[in-house]
């Protein structure tokens, strides 16, 4: 069996340990000749310190369905890994042109498929697949945005494919248009290369990613409502026992911005007002981390108590921003992935930067019975599933396993994808053994406001657990800090 593309090394290694010189590609040289000369005990050490230092900060996720031995909701620590993924210049500059096409793209297919229909009506993505889709929000049919800009915050699944022997190619395996998560990590991450390894930043030129709060607010800013000079801003969060909340008043705290629950806003005349120890003030931006389903209860879900009952007919007049725009869900569904190359061409008149992972529609009898006789080399995925639930992974699949998924497809091929299992690359990882490769991806943030920018690399998510494929840490992975190397 070949071994896959290694960021770091031009040929598979064997065992535990760092790697040669000679055997290093050029971004990773310096890096490779420090790491060379730091002992097993020293990085264990760096590791023991950045979880000590993780937990006293409180960058921690919630872990659904799981309870501890009382009962309660499990807090877990990511597991930071201590050698970073570097990226040379050009590289990043390619993949930077293609977020940004790809990004272009998906934003005007949003608007045209709330006004015009026009990609529809030309039969380049099937209609049935958008109208009947759950995530098609009927109610933002024809309404306005400021600056057509729907999807604010963007984070893109790149993943990249090949063999030890050749050069590896990057892949986009997921868009994610609504509420993308993780930024905080990378942010933090940074900060903990930074504190553990300070003089590997005074050899390295390491394209910063700490202004990415001031980005963000910046873009928050530039799609407030007509006539707002001075905007307040918002971040919405559904509160302390959602999964991402560190990074929710984390981001809110970085902005210098509040933090607002559903309960904290109300709607007088027309406006979205919060409440305050000095009276009722008026909100212009909610950068909202609340699912469509959950914003307001008078249209959508009326058992909701996240939201804000009347947001939407506010949003509808224009008199307030949301960030990401209400319906985005519709551009990163799994069922619409595979069209994104043709709508690049239709509405950019552009060919794809970045490719897409080849994709079967189970909902399509020809693509059901190629994904049914090859179960045991696919990776199959729920339409609207996240965090590496309700997958299968084929090549890692039990024969009970495969049969089960079999019975479910069966009955729900609509429901379903399938993609073949890339041979996804590894970077060297500090594992207990030493030093071993681990496969990764990467997600990078794309903002979009008045202008389209983007932080150098983004978060680089790490399988830990030897030759899974699973990078999300729900499902045991980690994280590691990212180099976009400026020379």
């Amino acid at each position: 069996m070949k071994h896959p593309f290694d960021e770091m090394l031009l040929a598979a290694r064997a065992g535990a340990g760092a790697p040669a010189a000679d055997n290093t590609r050029a971004h990773y040289r310096t890096y490779q000749q420090w790491l060379a000369r730091q002992s097993g005990e020293a990085m264990r050490s760096r590791r023991e310190e950045a979880e000590m230092i993780f937990r006293r900060v409180g960058i921690t996720f919630a872990v659904y369905g799981a309870k501890d031995e009382a009962g309660a909701g499990t807090e877990r620590l990511i597991p930071f890994d201590l050698i970073p993924r570097v990226i040379p210049r050009h590289e990043w500059a390619e993949l930077e042109r293609g977020l940004t096409q790809r990004v272009a793209a998906l934003q005007r297919f949003i608007k045209d498929v709330y006004h015009g229909q026009e990609i529809l009506e030309a039969g380049v993505v099937p209609a049935e697949q958008v109208l009947s889709n759950s995530q098609f929000r009927a109610e933002m049919m024809n309404v306005a945005v400021p600056g057509d800009v729907y999807s604010h915050i963007a984070g893109v699944d790149i993943v990249r494919a090949g063999q030890a022997d050749g050069s590896g190619t990057y892949y986009v395996l997921e868009d994610n248009l609504r509420v993308p998560s993780g930024v905080s990590y990378m942010l933090e991450n940074r900060k903990m290369m930074m504190r553990l390894f300070p003089e590997l930043f005074a050899i390295h030129r390491v394209a910063p990613v700490a202004h990415y709060p001031d980005l963000l607010l910046e873009t928050l800013r530039a799609v407030s409502p007509a006539g707002v000079n001075e905007p307040t801003v918002v971040v919405l969060t559904p509160g302390m026992y959602n999964s991402a909340y560190f990074e929710h008043a984390f981001l809110a705290q970085q902005m210098g911005i509040e933090l607002v629950e559903g309960q904290d806003l109300f709607v007088r005349d027309g406006f979205v007002y919060m409440r305050t120890t000095q009276g009722p003030r008026r909100v212009d931006v909610i950068y909202r981390r609340v699912d469509d389903d959950f914003l307001d209860p008078k249209v959508f879900r009326k058992d909701s108590t996240l939201g804000c009952a009347g947001l939407l007919d506010v949003y509808r007049a224009g008199n307030i921003t949301l960030a990401n725009a209400i319906g985005t869900g519709i551009a990163d569904d799994k069922s619409i992935y595979p069209y994104v190359p043709k709508m690049i061409e239709f509405y950019l008149g552009e060919k794809p930067i970045l490719n897409n992972v080849p994709t079967y529609l189970c909902r399509e009898p020809q693509d059901l019975q190629y994904v049914l006789d090859h179960l045991g080399e696919l990776v199959v995925k729920e339409v609207h599933g996240a965090g590496g639930y309700g997958m299968l992974v084929g090549p890692a699949a039990t024969r009970a396993e495969i049969e089960a998924f079999r019975a479910v497809l069966q009955a729900r091929p609509a429901n379903y994808i399938a993609q073949p299992t890339l041979s996804l690359s590894s970077c060297p990882t500090f594992v207990d053994a030493g030093i071993a490769p681990r496969h990764i991806d990467l997600r990078p943030y794309v903002l979009s406001g008045q202008v389209v920018q983007t932080v150098p690399g983004g978060l680089t998510r790490v399988a830990l657990k030897e030759g899974s494929l699973v990078v999300n840490s729900s499902q045991g992975g980690g994280t590691k800090d990212t180099w976009v190397l400026e020379a």
